[in-house]
């Protein structure tokens, strides 16, 4: 799959984002735009995965290098 590019405290903050958005679709069930809520799928799965794909075509890596 992808090379990891997502250090540890990014992928912990991407996940609690995504499952706050996430939880936030379905507790605001009177919201106009409630579906938006849904955009919380991508930082769960990039956080999950470890890998975002916008990082490795910009060339980005948060990850701590191992020496």
């Amino acid at each position: 799959m992808f090379a990891k590019n997502i250090g540890t405290m990014e992928r912990g903050l991407r996940i609690f984002i995504g499952l706050a958005l996430i939880a936030g679709f379905f507790l605001n069930a009177d919201a106009a735009y409630r579906w938006l809520y849904l955009i919380g799928i991508v930082p769960l799965a990039t956080g999950i995965m470890g890998s975002c794909a916008l990082y490795t075509m910009l060339g980005i890596n948060t990850c701590s290098t191992k020496k």
